[in-house]
């Protein structure tokens, strides 16, 4: 009965006269596909409001990598977006929350652009990943991939857009001489990024991989619908 009512349905679906059940059916599908891309919409945007927040609350820590280079936790939120809703909404939190921030920018938009470029490092191999595993232990391999890369492309992203820029009003000796403080035989940018910024990136990405362990499954029910 139920196979015979489906094939009515598809052969009078376009007939716009018969079986009003396929109507109401079509309009409760419509009605929940509203619903889910408005949802969606809402949780990128409050998501996207934590992670502009949390770019603001940077702190230095000064015995593993010069002040200039500071700790924050912003892409936490975009990677509970890629997990929950797919990598694009993660890019979207680490692109909302850098436009922001170029508005209070002190780097002429140089740091957020390298902040975003990095994040979305990131989330994209983990929200990805996670798509195709969706298990805990997928999780952990895609948010690990996501950290790995992050880490990894920093140096390029660190030795030819951000520190160019710095060398603009810091001389290159200088900024050296930092590292040099912690570490007095690195010589070089590239082996200061190679040991100290790369390493610091990871550490960063575990951190943001640890925290949404402990939370995503609380915030579940808000993430999901």
């Amino acid at each position: 009965m139920e196979e015979d009512v489906r094939t009515r349905l598809r052969q009078y679906s376009g007939d716009g006269m018969s079986f009003g059940g396929y109507y109401i059916r079509k309009g409760v599908f419509f009605i929940m596909s509203l619903s889910t891309k408005t949802h969606k919409i809402a949780v990128t945007a409050i998501l996207s409001a934590v992670a502009t927040v949390l770019m603001f609350i940077s702190f230095p820590i000064p015995f593993l990598i010069p002040p200039f280079v500071k700790m924050d936790f912003s892409e936490l939120p975009a990677l509970l977006a890629a997990f929950s809703m797919g990598p694009v909404s993660g890019v979207m939190v680490c692109l909302v929350k850098n436009l922001i921030n170029l508005l209070f920018t002190t780097t002429s938009g140089v740091g957020e652009l390298c902040n975003f470029l990095l994040g979305v490092c990131f989330v994209i191999p983990a929200g990805w990943i996670y798509k195709v595993r969706r298990t805990r232990s997928g999780a952990l391999l895609a948010s690990g991939a996501g950290a790995v890369a992050m880490a990894v492309l920093s140096v390029p992203v660190n030795y030819f857009i951000s520190y160019p820029f710095y060398t603009t009003f810091m001389p290159l000796d200088t900024i050296i001489g930092m590292y040099q403080d912690l570490l007095p035989s690195v010589d070089g940018l590239l082996a200061c990024l190679l040991i100290f910024n790369m390493p610091f990136t990871l550490l960063k990405g575990i951190l943001d991989v640890a925290l949404a362990f402990l939370i995503y499954k609380p915030l579940s029910p808000l993430l999901h619908k």
